[in-house]
């Protein structure tokens, strides 16, 4: 019969229908529960919370009584029995609680603040309902009338004020009385029978009063109220009987005094709880009335002693019995060199005391009190003599056991083992796939034994051996797995079945927290095993090198395209051939796996290409346990050599002198060339990285015997740079024969391939034309501005993929302008496969990207196996002689027309953007933020960009430029005016040609650039130079200038430092000063701001920027917007 059940007749319907009810609707939580003590919260909202306490206890006659709390006002204030006490009691049925109830009879529910009627005692004294008697006469003597008097309002409540007083007066009066007359001493009795009950110090209050003649009276039972300490002459009885009594409030536990009198409301009886012990004992002790009775009457008391000596442990000793020949196993009692036989003491406590017949001492025996209650009730245990194997196995495997006396013909041989820890873990349930069941165990040499196992030792009968379990280091283990988030099951079924609980989420790091440390976990019986080291070999092939990669885990090994494709998955164990589980090497693949994903799986192998050598050694060159053939070590040292490499003087036929960086350059290149690698040329602007590829290829076609074949080399160039490439090939190379291939008339052209040294066309052309120039042999093919093939799925890089040449080679001064793909594209162009698949395009894309962690380990290891095909120098490096270079933004202020005009467009594009925004997002939102972006820029340089009739006004722009245009001409200097808006160009235009300035000008329709250029370099009258920022922001020379202005920036800082870079070059010798023009509180502004934001490239490969537009979110607009 279940404890709600044997309850129902205290509680009627309609409280147990709303009990049901709570517990049907509302969150419930355990707390402090034991088989004797029962604790739950019962939760009806944020701030009302309720705490009900369930206790049970044995009256005379086996009757079970429960007495019951709760905390809310219905039962504190109206003292009845409440719902929550109702749902209390069906939540520990439903936790097993009522299992620890005894009987299947009816149960008395005690309502805790109700207390029962016990019948009053004459003890002969009266002075107990004398302070009634005496307060009823000190207020009839203080004229106090018991109705309020008929008169205005302020006398009633003086004459309150005054009823009050009088009883505290009275009260006062009434103790000075009894302190006067009498003078009392406090005798505290150990209950031994209710103190063998509870386990706990049960103390029976006496005392006795001092007569008339001044001589103390018999010991009487004492009935004692707060508010009688005073009565007590002995200071230390009144500050002993306070603690008792819990007024003291740090050591205050009403459920410490339950004994009182239920009419006046008196203790009786005190509890001594075990924490507080150490502090009352040997002061009551002190008392010399501390003590025990035979018979519970003061004729028999015996004072005790407090005996502050060591406390007494148990010992268990197994004796022959020879006259009835068998084994005897009792208990005794010791400390140091004292023993006592276990029936010596009067009372043995489970709290830690030992009650002798004149002392009180200490006990320590934690789990094992067991053994005491059992041995002292029911004697010695005795064991025939041929069950002695049985009788040692028995013992060694009991819960808790003390320390055993044996003779030497029983002693097996005894170790202290340190466990290993297991934690096996399996889904929690058929349909939760979120939270795993754990169950724990220690590995004692081989024999697992359960966390929940009674045993305290591991036992070998066969070889008469034990090992005894570490308890202490079990308790360790399972602190460790509470750290790491494992919870105690709550629901009753789980309890049964599993230890604890783990969320799904929590499971790779509990693996790598606990595998490295020697712990056991499996997971559906499975064990996890840590890596170990990491082999790796190589072996030279005709055109590639393997690579053989072995992780050990305990002795089972697993290949490097295992481990890979694991970690791509996410996974974070790898099935292992013997079915158990590897823990993958976090730490080096997050170091080395993006090297390794550039090789191509083969089998268990991992090949890389002859180009990849350098990759290979970078990865290899931070391992331990390396094995390399003869063939590779040779490569590593060729490449190692590329620190090494010399300048080389210029080619014969070659006009001109080299710097001494370029030399470095041509012997770089010269190095790429004997080992037929391709490699990416990215000096800075400006650098002379024509001149130097022109130096290599006079060089390569002046080695060439007669008898070799002599293919044409092709140069493939932004149409801005087609004639620059003619101009410097004829000025520095005049031998090589040159072809312009471009233009409508160029097909019939490629007739005279094979007569020319070096073709050069756009990429345009190559385009269009794939088809007809895949089919020819080429010596070099070579990308000027090799920035153009960034993206590797545009027509462009497809195409400059398909030609086929010896050698390949790539030039820009930024390889990198928004992400490390754009390297990936270069590079399959140089050495196809170098940076592994595609896949490996995608991961450099993301890196450093907002959001994306950057491995930085990785990229070192990627800068470094790049290092011998990228050669990349600055203008500080290497031109100390160049002129210094000035850069200034200047902001300037919108006038009042103009910023009416930007105000409105605006607030237009605010509203209409924030509602398609929270429709379909920003990400399918990104060509009417661009739109929006684009019309915010142009109207902040020119309202006339969007609205022609507005084009003769003026702006802020125009203002400044002006002020700053007339100043540098007046001077002497020379200009050139970039902007990416050609309408806002041709209004500068107009402006011009109204002062009567000179100009050149170069946009993408611009046929005659070479005209144009030569005109302003060489013509002192043409002093401005107007350029299309796309247009002419690459290959031109234009060191006839020394200032620079940018009318508008854009969005990557790489495209305008390229602008600049067309004056700040070899030939310059003036000091530059490029200007940008900002229009001030404009998204301009805000471009200005995100550019600094989001510089984020990995600077160790190359410096350049991330795209912002293709990463905007929709703070980053809500910035623009603002």
């Amino acid at each position: 019969m279940s404890l709600a059940n044997r309850c129902t007749q205290s509680f009627p319907a309609e409280i147990q229908s709303k009990g049901q009810e709570l517990l049907n609707n509302h969150r419930t939580i355990l707390g402090d529960c034991t088989s004797e003590y029962f604790e739950t919260r019962i939760q009806l909202g944020r701030q009302e919370v309720y705490n009900v306490w369930l206790e049970w206890r044995l009256e005379p006659q086996q009757n079970v009584c429960l007495e019951v709390c709760c905390t809310c006002a219905k039962f504190v204030e109206e003292l009845v029995l409440c719902e929550h006490v109702w749902a209390a009691l069906l939540i520990a049925d439903r936790e097993g609680w009522d299992g620890y109830v005894p009987g299947y009879s009816t149960v008395r529910v005690k309502h805790a603040y109700v207390e029962d009627e016990v019948p009053e005692e004459d003890d002969g004294d009266d002075e107990d309902d004398s302070q009634e008697a005496f307060l009823n006469a000190m207020t009839t003597s203080m004229g106090v009338a018991s109705e309020l008097p008929q008169g205005p309002e302020w006398e009633q409540r003086l004459h309150s004020i005054r009823q009050l007083s009088a009883v505290d007066v009275g009260q006062e009066l009434h103790g000075e009385l009894l302190q006067t007359s009498k003078n009392r001493q406090a005798w505290y009795f150990l209950n031994l029978e209710d103190s063998r009950q509870r386990g706990e110090v049960m103390i029976d209050l006496f005392h006795r009063e001092t007569r008339k003649n001044g001589q103390f009276g018999k010991i009487k039972a004492l009935k004692l109220a707060p508010e009688e300490l005073e009565q007590f002459s002995d200071p230390e009885d009144q500050e002993l009987l306070s603690l008792l009594l819990g007024n003291i409030p740090e050591y205050e536990d009403q459920d410490s005094y339950p004994y009182r009198n239920a009419n006046e409301q008196k203790v009786t009886k005190a509890l001594l709880r075990s924490a507080m012990t150490d502090f009352i004992m040997p002061r009551l002790c002190g008392t010399g009335r501390f003590g025990w009775t035979d018979d519970r009457t003061p004729d028999t008391f015996r004072a005790l002693e407090w005996d502050n000596g060591e406390p007494w442990r148990l010992g268990l000793e197994v004796q022959h019995h020879e006259e009835e020949d068998r084994w005897q196993l009792w208990g005794y009692l010791q400390r140091g060199a004292e023993r006592m036989d276990l029936a010596d003491p009067v009372l043995l406590l489970k709290d830690g005391l030992a009650i002798m017949k004149t002392t009180v001492s200490r006990l320590e025996v934690g789990s094992s009190f067991g053994w005491i209650v059992h041995l002292r009730s029911q004697g010695p245990i005795a064991v025939p003599r041929d069950q002695q194997d049985h009788l040692l196995e028995s013992l060694w495997r009991m819960p808790a056991l003390p320390s055993v006396d044996l003779p030497d013909e029983l002693r097996w041989n005894c170790q202290r083992f340190k466990p290993r820890p297991k934690v096996m873990l399996v889904q929690a349930g058929p349909t939760d796939h979120r939270t795993l069941g754990a169950t724990v165990a220690f590995d004692y040499g081989g024999e697992v034994v359960p966390w929940r196992g009674l045993e305290a030792a591991v036992v070998d009968r066969d070889k008469r051996q034990v090992l005894q379990r570490d308890r202490e280091a079990e308790r360790k283990s399972i602190e460790t797995l509470t750290q790491l988030g494992f919870t105690i099951p709550q629901e009753r079924y789980r309890r049964e079945k599993f230890d604890f609980l783990l969320s799904v989420e929590l499971l790779p790091e509990v693996v790598r927290q606990l595998v490295p440390t020697d712990w056991i976990v499996e997971t559906d019986g499975h064990e996890i095993r840590q890596a170990g080291d990491v082999s790796l070999s190589v072996s030279s092939v005709i055109d590639w090198f393997e690579l053989d990669g072995k992780v050990d885990f305990g002795g089972v090994q697993a290949s490097m395209p295992a481990l890979l494709e694991a970690a791509e998955r996410g996974d974070t164990l790898l099935t292992l051939e013997d079915g158990s589980r590897g823990m993958l090497p976090e730490s080096w693949l997050q170091q080395y796996a993006s090297l390794v994903r550039l090789g191509k799986v083969d089998g268990d192998k991992l090949k890389f290409s002859k180009s990849q050598a350098a990759i290979l050694d970078a990865l290899l060159a931070a391992q331990p346990h390396v094995n390399i053939d003869e063939k590779f070590q040779e490569i590593r040292e060729q490449l190692r050599s590329f620190e090494g490499v010399k300048c080389a003087d210029e080619p014969k036929g070659f006009l001109g002198s080299l710097r001494h960086y370029q030399q470095e350059g041509l012997g770089w290149l010269l190095f790429l060339q004997r080992f037929r690698f391709g490699g990416c040329l990215a000096d800075d602007m400006g650098l002379g990285k024509t001149v130097q590829v022109l130096a290599l290829l006079q060089q390569h076609y002046s080695n060439l015997k007669e008898d070799q074949k002599r293919r044409p080399s092709l140069v493939i160039v932004p149409r801005s740079l087609v004639h620059n490439w003619i101009e410097e090939a004829g000025q520095f190379v005049p031998e090589l024969r040159v072809l312009d291939y471009t233009g409508t008339g160029r097909i019939p052209l490629i007739e005279q391939f094979a007569e020319c040294d070096l073709i050069i066309t756009t990429y345009g052309t190559l385009r269009r034309d794939i088809m007809d120039l895949q089919k020819l042999e080429f010596e070099y093919t070579i990308l000027d501005e090799a920035q153009a093939i960034k993206n590797s799925g545009s027509q462009a890089s497809k195409a400059c993929r398909l030609i086929n040449s010896q050698y390949h080679l790539a030039l820009t001064g930024t390889p990198v302008e928004n992400h490390l793909g754009e390297l990936w594209s270069i590079f399959e162009f140089l050495n196809p496969g170098m940076l592994g698949r595609a896949s490996q395009r995608k991961l450099l894309s993301q890196a450093g990207n907002k959001g994306e962690p950057v491995d930085e380990r990785s990229l070192q290891l990627l800068a470094k196996a790049l290092r011998p095909f990228l050669l990349r120098r600055t203008k500080e490096q290497v031109l100390s002689e160049l002129p210094e270079k000035t850069e200034q933004t200047l902001y300037c202020e919108l006038g009042t027309e103009q910023r009416k005009h930007y105000d409105s467009l605006r607030a237009h594009y605010r509203t209409a953007l924030g509602k398609q925004i929270g429709e379909v997002g920003i990400e399918r939102s990104k060509i009417q933020v661009l739109e929006a972006l684009l019309r915010l820029r142009q109207v902040a340089c020119h309202p006339g960009l969007i609205d022609p009739d507005l084009r003769h006004e003026s702006s802020a722009k125009l203002e400044t430029l002006h002020e700053q245009l007339r100043s540098i001409l007046e001077e002497g200097h020379k200009a050139l005016i970039f902007s990416q808006f050609t309408s806002l160009l041709s209004i500068v235009r107009d402006q011009l040609d109204r002062e009567g300035v000179t100009y050149a000008y170069l946009d993408g329709r611009t046929r005659k650039r070479k005209e144009q250029v030569d005109w302003f370099q060489n013509d002192p009258d043409c002093r401005v130079f107007l350029i299309s920022l796309k247009a002419g922001g690459q290959g031109l020379n234009l060191t006839a200038a020394d200032y620079v202005f940018i009318l508008d920036p854009w969005w990557n800082p790489a495209v305008e430092a390229q602008a600049v870079d067309r004056a700040h070059r070899i030939g310059q010798t003036r000091r530059v000063f490029a200007y940008r023009l900002i229009a001030r509180n404009t998204v301009e502004e805000k471009i200005l701001q995100l550019q600094s934001d989001k510089r984020r490239l990995a600077e160790a490969i190359i410096t350049a920027d991330n795209s912002l537009i293709a990463k905007l979110t929709s703070d980053d607009l809500q910035l623009l917007l603002s």
